[in-house]
């Protein structure tokens, strides 16, 4: 479940940071009196008539205090009327506007005379020290040790501040939590460890290089039971021998039983050597095998195919094959033996020496090398000594081994501190008043936590050594994003700023949405493979954007998405054909195009019976305009209580409309309703729809800051053209947020305010933006922690 930092929390946290300044010689109260005396008529221009001069609009007032030393002292006033001129929503769309450089004098002002501001060198901010989370933890051991680990059945779901959960204030670890994360460890390392020592070799081909002759477009990942389909390839075969050939895969398409088959074989060269009729299963691993002789090379293509069977009956789903990987285990006769492939990068040089006197090098080499890599950084001499004490005690115990002591020894490693938290080392630690650069390990990982969820890579490390990677971030970014392993990036951000991640689990009255009788049938419209479509689609639309360099703002009017039949054919779009996502360009005319117009975004902003309005205007307010309302007052009657009786046959927006009369609510919807009434065409699941309740859907609006448009693609166009600093801004606090692990504080301005600038001098692309986070002093620097956190 999401939650949000409330407003109160995020001032306490602001308040402490200006304490930790006080304490430093800077008194917050005595701002330069002949400042404001300057920028004060402006106020009085554009402000007083709501907020001061006995005017108190919203119970806010500028101007209530006997001095003027205390009024420049309420930090919590001029934080108000700094948030509120920075997001253009005051003066309102209906007052006269501040100039551009008047707008500017004003915040200057607050924020170098109230904020204490220094432009030149911001302030870093603070970023407590915090664990892995699971999705980094699972990430972390499957580049560590090539083990797939389901995090998830052992280690609890993490919580999540501002929206995501790299925020190191809520990474806590408790002595339960420290026992899970040892269960884990031991887990891992019996998959990882091979105790038994060198066995029959096992070898690994790529799934992915397996393609079908006719179409290269054509997957191993999704093979329809409703197409004959021949995927191959040539693999290298180290010796002469017999071997057993395996393929793992699974049946998806359905979450019922369904009549669908296919027949699936497994072959080399011109030899079928096994097949399997295949109808609905839900087992998540299917291991197809037989035996057969090879010869050494890669002279014959190793195959897998699927013949045509039984089609599904009327009203049931279509079925694929998913294949996950294809291996062979051989010779069979032991003739060559050697560690399985996932441990040759542990035991690199093979078998331990038979001499025990000669061990212990070899034990310090595994884990030398393991340790630097688990622990981001080179291991002490003292830290490897012990590790090999460990080993070599281990080991020499009755019926153990070499490989038993080396796999305590990594237990140790994957439950010490240095390996489950974050931390970053700097002189006086609990200092706030000192910011240093954090140092080039410490930046090796923040870069490969951030794109890659896991551990730095030999090249990282290589570079942090030599001092050199500040010095080549760019193309050490670029290199990351190149790898396939960037997708966790895309993933775990998409799957949190768009919250793409609920759209396979969010619960939907299907039968009344899709309007039809038979709640099965509804289910098999709306069914788990097509959520997962809309997943992709987002996902692979972010990665397009930020991969191919184009502007941030394509994010919200592109004229192409990302397609697969089933979506295609939910947002009746003619001509893709396959199970795989593809670029598909819109047809002219088309409802579809940007965030604002794919289902992922219609899903994870409707209520299970209906569309939520509220809920489509706060999210476009929080993750793309960077301007939140305040939280919503208690007691707030329902919606559901403005139709009942003689309104039940209201439109939405007739029923907000009186839901808004309300004093308490106003304030807000005027700012939500409008964008998310733009939204209305499209239902809770994603469907176009013309009319509700028999009436035409009226989906124009006006911002609050005054841009007026008629429907979603024009809203989309405003906050691209004339709100795209704000967007921008939206894009790159939100990357900061994930990036650092930690919300966003007013003394960030100047360095979002450069990300931002920097990035529209040069094309405004979301790549620029990544580059500037990346850049920028939160993510390259740090400030002591202090002891003036101030919780709830």
């Amino acid at each position: 479940m999401r939650s949000r930092f409330p407003t109160r929390r995020v001032l306490l946290c602001t308040l402490s940071a200006v304490a930790a300044w006080s304490l430093a010689g800077v008194v917050v109260s005595r701002a330069d009196e002949k400042a404001f005396a300057a920028i004060e008529p402006l106020l009085a221009t554009y402000c007083y008539d709501c907020h001061g001069d006995g005017m108190d609009s919203g119970d806010f007032a500028m101007d209530d205090y006997e001095t003027v030393s205390e009024h420049l002292g309420n930090f919590d006033v001029w934080f108000e009327i700094w948030k509120n001129v920075r997001s253009n929503l005051m003066p309102p769309a209906d007052k006269p506007q501040f100039e551009t450089e008047e707008r500017d004098r004003v915040l200057a002002f607050i924020e170098g005379e109230i904020f204490k501001i220094d432009r030149e060198n911001p302030d870093p901010g603070r970023v407590t020290i915090r664990r892995l989370n699971r999705e980094e933890y699972r990430h972390s051991i499957k580049d560590l040790l090539r083990v797939d680990f389901k995090v998830e059945d052992v280690l609890p779901a993490d919580d999540t501040g501002y929206g995501f959960d790299t925020i190191g204030d809520v990474l806590s670890i408790s002595p339960l939590l420290m026992e899970k994360y040892l269960e884990a460890a031991t887990l891992v390392v019996e998959d990882a460890v091979p105790t038994d020592g060198p066995g029959i070799v096992e070898w690994w081909f790529d799934a992915k290089k397996f393609k079908e002759e006719r179409n290269a477009d054509w997957g191993a990942d999704w093979m329809p039971f409703g197409h004959a389909r021949k995927m191959q390839s040539n693999e290298w075969v180290s010796h002469d021998g017999e071997y057993e050939v395996m393929v793992d895969f699974r049946i998806r398409g359905s979450d019922e039983a369904t009549s669908h088959t296919v027949h699936f074989a497994l072959g080399v060269g011109d030899k079928e050597l096994t097949r399997r009729k295949l109808g609905w299963d839900n087992s998540e691993r299917i291991v197809l095998k037989a035996k057969t002789t090879l010869k050494k090379g890669k002279d014959e293509p190793f195959w897998f195919a699927t013949e045509v069977a039984d089609p599904p009956k009327e009203g049931e789903n279509k079925l694929g094959v998913v294949v996950r990987s294809v291996r062979i285990r051989g010779p069979l006769d032991g003739s060559q033996k050697d560690y399985p492939w996932n441990a040759r990068y542990l035991f690199s040089e093979g078998p331990p020496p038979a001499d025990e006197n000669q061990r212990d090098s070899y034990r310090a080499t595994i884990l030398r090398k393991f340790a630097t890599r688990a622990f981001r950084r080179p291991v002490d001499d003292g830290t490897v000594e012990r590790l090999v004490a460990l080993a070599r005690e281990v080991d020499l115990q009755p019926n153990n081994g070499f490989e038993d002591g080396i796999a305590e020894a990594i237990t140790a490693i994957l439950v010490s501190p240095r390996f489950l938290m974050r931390a970053e080392f700097q002189p006086e630690p609990n200092n706030p008043g000192k910011v240093v650069p954090i140092d080039e390990y410490a930046l090796a990982s923040r870069l490969s936590y951030f794109l890659w969820s896991s551990v730095p890579d030999d090249e990282l490390l290589k570079l942090a050594g030599e001092n050199k990677l500040r010095a080549n971030l760019r193309p050490q970014v670029d290199r990351l994003l190149k790898d396939e392993k960037s997708q966790r990036f895309v993933k775990n951000f998409v799957g949190q700023w768009l919250q793409a991640r609920d759209v396979e689990t969010l619960a939907f009255d299907e039968r009344r949405l899709l309007e039809e009788k038979d709640f099965s049938t509804a289910r098999r419209i709306f069914n788990g493979r097509l959520r997962q479509s809309m997943r992709l689609e987002s996902e692979s639309f972010f990665a397009h954007v930020l991969r191919e360099k184009r502007p941030a703002t394509e994010l919200l009017t592109a004229n192409y998405t990302y397609l697969n039949e089933n979506l295609a054919e939910w947002y009746k779009i003619d001509g893709v054909k396959g199970g795989h996502m593809r670029k598909v360009d819109l047809p002219e005319g088309s409802h579809r195009g940007g965030i604002l117009t794919q289902a992922t975004f219609h899903l994870v902003t409707s209520n299970p019976t209906r569309t939520s309005p509220v809920k489509r205007g706060l999210f476009v307010l929080e993750n793309f305009l960077a301007t939140p309302p305040p939280p919503a007052v208690p007691d707030v009657p329902p919606l559901e209580d403005s139709a009942k009786g003689k309104n039940k046959n209201l439109t939405l927006r007739e029923i907000l409309a009186i839901h808004a009369e309300q004093k308490v609510c106003a304030s807000c919807h005027v700012r939500m309703d409008p964008i998310g009434l733009a939204l209305e065409n499209y239902n809770a699941i994603g469907v176009w729809r013309d009319t509700e309740k028999g009436r035409p859907i009226d989906a124009s609006g006006e911002l609050m800051t005054g841009e007026k448009f008629s429907n979603a693609r024009e809203l989309s166009t405003i906050l691209a053209t004339v709100r795209k600093e704000d967007f921008h801004r939206a894009v790159a606090e939100k990357l900061m947020t994930y990036a650092v692990g930690r919300g966003i504080e007013y003394f960030d301005a100047p360095t979002i305010d450069k990300i931002v600038a920097d990035a529209e001098k040069k094309g405004g692309s979301l790549l620029e933006i990544l580059y500037g986070v990346v850049e920028s002093a939160p993510f390259q620097k740090r400030r002591g922690d202090g002891d003036m956190f101030v919780g709830e």
